[in-house]
């Protein structure tokens, strides 16, 4: 079986690229980003998040992503670089990556971010590592768009390791099966049908045991609001 998540380089390995960074007052993330994390997607990972390239994001199925993303001056540039949260879409000037400003100093060694900011644009090299979360499972957000009871949108957040959520489902006790919802945009899936009562939810994930189902069942309250985070049983690998 060839899974949905290969590539034609190994993930352990470096891919050279480019890199640059979005203005921010306070050098914060952006809730408007296009995978519809809202205000996670501002300080998640202490703020080291990234917009990415179309070969990145991959239609949404990018988000959440976690990626070492290092430049390659030795002069300014430390070893190890940064670990980014894709959060958003964006690209420009032939990069892979528009950093939010802390995450792009943070590539740079002590006292010499400034410099790094003067070049705009700067050689990096990225790979793909595990996204880390201590103290989280993943969570269900309902997104503030949803209108109970006749319609759900849900954003899937903290969801840590080497993981992309392919395709979400929504149980249906009423007919007793599962029903695909739409990826509405980035991370966010929503449905016209939700269930009444506790909302049962599944989850198609791509990661290193390959392409599987995660459940999580009764992950949100009968009684759902728009706009809260719901904490799931659910850890991924």
């Amino acid at each position: 079986m060839v899974l949905l998540s290969t590539l034609c380089y190994s993930q352990d390995d470096f891919v050279k690229s480019r890199a640059t960074y979005y203005g921010s007052p306070d050098c914060l993330g952006t809730p408007k980003g296009a995978c519809g994390f809202g205000e996670y997607g501002r300080t998640v990972n202490d703020a080291n998040v990234a917009a990415v390239s179309c070969r990145l994001y991959k239609n949404g199925t990018g988000c959440g992503a976690c990626y070492q993303v290092r430049c390659t001056n030795p002069q300014l540039c430390t070893d190890d670089g940064v670990n980014i949260v894709v959060t958003d879409y964006g690209e420009g000037d032939n990069t892979d990556f528009i950093l939010s400003p802390r995450a792009y100093s943070r590539m740079a060694q002590s006292d010499r971010a400034s410099e790094l900011y003067a070049y705009g644009v700067v050689e990096v090299e990225y790979k793909r590592v595990p996204c880390r979360y201590s103290g989280y499972k993943l969570q269900f957000k309902v997104h503030e768009h949803s209108k109970y009871p006749n319609y759900l949108a849900i954003v899937v957040l903290y969801q840590a390791g080497r993981t992309e959520i392919l395709d979400a489902q929504v149980w249906q006790a009423d007919c007793k099966e599962w029903i695909g919802m739409r990826r509405a945009y980035g991370a966010v899936f929503d449905t016209t049908s939700p269930p009444s009562g506790y909302v049962s939810l599944r989850f198609q994930v791509s990661g290193g045991a390959g392409v599987y189902w995660v459940e999580a069942a009764n992950a949100l309250p009968g009684n759902w609001e728009a706009g809260v985070a719901y904490e799931s049983d659910v850890e991924l690998e």
